[in-house]
């Protein structure tokens, strides 16, 4: 059975449920609605927030003797009730994992079946106390707080197989060098009946092991390791190339095939200490940006428009995309190992949630490494995204003291302490072979003296831009990495914006439905500031560069010393909104991704951040630092900068070597401030053979009152 097809639903009440999952229900005058897909897609449920029942009408010839039939629920968001031919299957919930059910017996009965499911998504209304685990796509930071996405959002498919089913199969490389990997696999193998069965695993068609396994009836849990001898290792995209190879592995039960599973997976060690990333040895500075969903309705994107995320990253020069609160669809995973990038992912947990997830969410764990384990391209799992925050960053306060956030964090509470160290263990208990962050967004506190990954968001939410530098000299340990920071900025396509109403927007829909922070926009790009629409527009996507590309240079110089990365929030938009993107909903660049480029080229060159406005006459010493990503040496290199300022300049050069994978300070420019109002512009070029690097600082020169 393939799902997209012929599909009805209806709203799901108590007359609905009592015959509505019936063979013999009526269901010609119920709406037709698309599977893969969100109810609110259909005009029927455009506002509705469920639950409804879908119905399906297949035919099944009955499976032969010795034959079994399953129906599997790609992804169902988020919970529902399941019905063949008015008998119960069960009570699936997890929106990233398949559900699948043993029809066997009623397939037997005859050929024309109804399969009825009843699909429940509950907005969380209470932002202290929510119980779906789905993240970001109900958390409300980057999509609209009023959207539901509940649906049967993956397909669902019929399935054959013979005495024993997979029904899980993990596979994890354990460790790779260039000798020999080791993968250690753990499927779970469903029997109808006592039986032994012989395991095969094939390497890209090519025999590895066979094993006689001994089952009973019902689940088995069995676990093997494989050694592959002079494999070729995946690297990410800026160290090397990324073969990737076929595992497969069959069921046999006297000597015929039962059922096979294959997944595709690439053979590397990857370890993070310290918040320092190392790939198969490889030290490796990371360059990220956090990724939202692709779009409001992920059943909707398609293949292609999942890889162009991936692939604009990539041309960004970044290593790293933080699928951020969220577990994205099979296709972002695929193009992130083909083409190298790395991977931080993070349990769909995001903000605060009841006490009574805890068991589901350790479930749901386990779950999401039987899923995606075998991608080479993820490298940490982050069980909790920000379990302190209630609001969304947008609703934050500007100028807000982030010593009070970090106060808050001193006492233990519920979802830091508890929740998140039990989803911790079960990513850890589940997959040896990953380092796992306890959670991000949460300061050094007693409990975990480190902290964990940290999100500032100065220049937005608290202080000025330029206030990052200061802030890691005094605690170091907040930006060993930081995982969010940036600003968000009125995008090109603003026609949501109405901007012929300037100036006076629906500025309280805009912050409702669209995402706008009114409050940090009136502190740093105000729009009574602005005569046009288009100024104002301008200016946004100014300032959303300039805070980007001096925090990103600022965090680069710290390479090591302590930070390992970054990841700035975010790549791009999910939908029309005043986003916090360097693209927007339609993947059109705002100024910000160029500034990206430049500060994530594999060597820049950059100096200390000099004020936005100097004073005529006083002295100043700006260091200037050379930052190589790249694991070579590079040799006789000339570095010059250039002070200028109307009818002057003044020149330093500097020569030397630039060890690799490194971070050195080449010179300082000592000058003092000429008096000459208007800009002073300071120009850095590197020059190495016949590579070019250049960067400009640009301020404004007072006379001295």
């Amino acid at each position: 059975m393939d799902s997209i097809g012929l599909w009805k639903a209806n709203i799901a009440d108590d007359d609905t449920r009592r015959v509505g999952v019936g063979l013999d229900h009526d269901d010609s005058i119920w709406p037709v609605v698309n599977v893969p897909g969100h109810w609110r897609s259909t005009p029927a449920f455009a506002e509705s927030d469920g639950p409804l029942l879908y119905r399906h009408r297949f035919h099944l010839e009955p499976p032969a003797p010795g034959r079994r039939a399953f129906v599997t629920l790609e992804g169902v968001l988020y919970q529902a009730d399941v019905w063949l031919d008015g008998a119960y299957l069960g009570d699936p919930e997890g929106y990233f994992f398949p559900h699948t059910f043993d029809i066997t017996s009623l397939a037997r009965l005859g050929a024309d079946h109804v399969l009825a499911v009843e699909v429940a998504c509950s907005p969380q209304r209470s932002a202290k106390s929510k119980r779906n685990i789905t993240g970001a796509l109900q958390a409300g930071e980057v999509l609209d707080p009023q959207w539901n996405p509940g649906g049967l959002w993956r397909p669902v498919h019929l399935l054959e197989t013979g005495a024993v089913r997979i029904d899980r199969l993990r596979v994890l490389c354990r460790d790779a060098n260039d000798v020999r990997a080791n993968l250690r696999l753990h499927a779970r193998l469903d029997a109808d009946q006592q039986c032994s069965a012989l395991v095969r695993t094939s390497i890209d068609g090519v025999v590895a092991s066979e094993q006689l396994k001994p089952l009973a009836a019902g689940l088995n849990e069995v676990n093997w390791d494989l050694d592959v001898n002079d494999p070729a290792l995946w690297w990410p995209w800026s160290m090397g190339d990324q073969p990737l190879c076929l595992v497969e592995v069959e069921v046999l039960v006297d000597g015929e095939v039962s059922h096979a599973r294959s997944v595709r997976t690439g053979l590397r060690e990857v370890a993070v200490h310290d918040f320092v990333f190392s790939v198969n040895g490889e030290q490796l500075f990371v360059k990220g940006a956090n990724l939202a969903p692709t779009c409001a309705t992920l059943a909707d994107a398609t293949a292609a428009e999942v890889r162009r995320d991936v692939e604009l990253a990539r041309d960004a020069g970044l290593d790293l995309l933080r699928v951020n609160g969220h577990i994205a669809r099979p296709e972002l995973y695929d193009a992130a190992d083909e083409l190298g990038m790395l991977v931080w992912q993070d349990f769909p947990l995001q903000a605060t949630y009841a006490r009574s997830v805890r068991k589901e969410a350790v479930r749901q764990a386990r779950a999401a490494v039987d899923e995606l384990g075998h991608h080479p391209s993820i490298a940490v799992w982050c069980a909790h995204d920000d379990p302190e925050t209630t609001t969304a960053p947008r609703e934050r306060t500007p100028g807000a003291s982030i010593i009070r956030k970090v106060l808050r964090q001193q006492a233990p509470s519920w979802n830091r302490t508890i929740l998140d160290r039990w989803v911790r263990r079960a990513f850890e208990s589940a997959d040896e072979t990953r380092s796992v962050v306890t959670h991000s967004g949460v300061a050094p506190n007693p409990i975990e003296i480190d902290g964990s990954a940290s999100h500032l968001f100065f220049g937005w939410s608290h202080g000025n831009e330029s206030d990052l530098s200061g802030f890691a000299a005094a605690v170091p340990r907040m930006v060993q990495f930081v995982s969010e920071f940036g600003a968000q900025a009125v995008p090109d396509d603003a026609e949501f914006m109405e901007p012929q109403r300037w100036p006076d927007l629906r500025w309280d829909h805009l912050a409702e439905r669209h995402g706008m922070d009114l409050t940090a926009f009136a502190e740093h790009v105000a729009p009574t500031d602005h005569l046009t629409f288009t100024d104002w527009q301008t200016a946004s996507q100014c300032y959303q560069a300039d805070l980007l590309r001096y925090q990103i240079e600022t965090l680069r110089r710290l390479k090591y010393r302590p930070t390992g990365g970054f990841c700035f929030l975010q790549l791009a938009d999910p939908y029309p909104s005043v986003g916090w993107g360097v693209l927007d909903h339609r993947r059109s660049p705002k100024t910000a991704y160029s500034a990206v480029v430049e500060a994530c080229r594999p060597v820049v060159v950059v100096a200390d951040r000099i004020a936005a406005e100097v004073t005529a006459g006083d002295p100043v010493a700006l260091d200037v630092h050379v930052v190589s990503d790249v694991h070579r040496l590079i040799e006789q290199v000339v570095c010059t900068a250039t002070l200028r300022w109307p009818g002057g300049e003044h020149r330093w050069q500097w020569r030397g070597d630039v060890p690799p994978d490194a971070c050195v300070r080449v010179g300082t420019m000592q000058f003092v401030v000429p008096d000459t109002r208007g800009d002073l512009w300071i120009d850095l070029v590197l020059e190495h053979g016949d590579v070019v690097v250049s960067n400009r600082y640009t301020t404004t020169v007072s006379a001295r009152g």
